[in-house]
């Protein structure tokens, strides 16, 4: 894969798209055409655009798989906690040869392999069925520590979540579960845009690090500073990295 020379405008000359949305929508180059066809006029919201440029920096530069590897044990896993956002996954998905780019044009119907959240028996690549928020960073664990006591040391684990995720006592447990067993092939991805109801002291990123992680917060649309954040590595310490975008991104 070729990593990307920055983010394009959706609906801009560029993309052939007519009726742009908002000027938050900016998709990286390879993803926005597909993104406009499995968008199709529609306004996403920004629980979608907010998280693609973590997508696509992940599958362009970060994770250690391909459409000829979803199985191979020695594989890295990324785990949808997020699963609202998946159009922009399906993209993504779609832009990395995991899925043919016509699935697209014909999402959530009733025929249709890409629902409304991820289907992981029905789309290549797609490790969770995830949808009741909350539950991926716990999957997220026990992945890692299954892959830990296979003996399996260089798969890595990315968890994608939202910060009104972190509300929810599930991940309360993971967090504090993760630090305590030094679970350092796993990296959580937090996207922060203000939505969290309750908040924590410090931020988000203390919630974390109280609990033994390492923390990076970054630009949640800069490319290279998420691809060093993602790939930062500290022995017997998971990792998370928290993405800051807006709420109208």
């Amino acid at each position: 894969m070729t990593a990307s020379t920055g983010p394009l405008t959706v609906g801009s000359p560029e993309t052939g798209a007519a009726d742009a949305p908002p000027a938050r929508a900016r998709l990286p180059e390879p993803v926005a055409p597909l993104f406009e066809r499995i968008r199709a006029g529609r306004d996403l919201g920004a629980n979608t655009y907010s998280t693609v440029d973590v997508l696509w920096v992940l599958y362009d530069r970060v994770l250690r798989i391909t459409p000829a590897t979803v199985d191979d044990p020695d594989r890295d896993r990324f785990l949808l906690s997020k699963g609202h956002a998946v159009d922009g996954y399906y993209a993504v998905l779609a832009a990395t040869g995991f899925v043919p780019a016509e699935w697209l044009d014909d999402p959530t119907s009733a025929t249709s392999r890409l629902g409304g959240h991820p289907d992981r028996t029905l789309v290549p690549g797609v490790e969770i069925g995830s949808g009741s928020l909350g539950h991926g960073l716990g999957l997220g664990v026990g992945t890692a520590l299954g892959l830990r006591a296979q003996g399996l040391l260089t798969p890595r684990v990315y968890v994608l979540l939202g910060d009104a995720e972190l509300d929810e006592g599930s991940n309360h447990e993971a967090i504090a579960y993760a630090g305590a067993t030094g679970l350092d092939s796993l990296t959580a991805v937090v996207i922060d845009n203000g939505s969290a109801t309750h908040g924590w002291p410090g931020g988000i990123a203390a919630r974390f690090t109280a609990n033994g992680w390492t923390a990076a917060t970054v630009d949640g649309h800069d490319h290279d500073a998420l691809h060093t954040a993602l790939t930062e590595r500290t022995a017997h310490r998971p990792h998370v990295v928290v993405a800051v975008v807006s709420k109208e991104v």
